[in-house]
């Protein structure tokens, strides 16, 4: 049986706690901080402009030579401006669980996110996480990082007298 992987990831952005909201939340922005070797398109047409549970969300991505895979997520749980959970319901993964996580703090929002999941094929989906899919997904997150920077900004370090 493979292991559950776990990925977190802490960026600070200089922007208020509704304008995070308003962009992270919105399904159409998903492409936006997604690199453009993932081939990440969209394909559900009902799937509304902001998250909401049991929101279902529709997409091709293209991780491994550009073979096109089908992935469907469902928004499982939304606090308003604080989080919200993306959970695979079909996809390339046996387990695929999401957490986007925001708060205000000095100068900006704190955005954390908490991925869990599993490859399938045992043993072999253990071996397929060392080789790439563990540096795949770590080089989406590095790319995400620098796409918000570009987008929003850099929140800068407190400065001590």
């Amino acid at each position: 049986m493979s292991k559950v992987y776990s990925l977190k990831t802490i960026q600070q952005i200089p922007i208020t706690l509704d304008a995070a909201w308003d962009f992270f939340s919105s399904p159409a922005n998903l492409q936006k901080i997604t690199p453009d070797t993932m081939g990440f398109t969209i394909i559900s047409k009902y799937h509304g402009d902001k998250m909401y549970p049991g929101q279902i969300i529709e997409y091709t991505v293209k991780p491994v030579l550009g073979i096109p895979l089908y992935w469907m997520t469902e928004i499982t749980h939304v606090a308003d401006k604080k989080y919200f959970v993306d959970e695979q319901r079909f996809g390339p993964y046996s387990l695929w669980h999401h957490q986007h996580h925001f708060k205000a703090i000095d100068g900006g929002v704190e955005m954390t996110d908490i991925v869990h999941y599993k490859i399938p094929f045992w043993f072999l989906g253990d071996i397929a996480h060392s080789l790439f899919v563990e540096n795949q997904l770590k080089a989406i997150f590095d790319y995400r990082f620098t796409k918000v920077v570009s987008l929003f900004g850099k929140l800068k370090s407190p400065s001590f007298v």
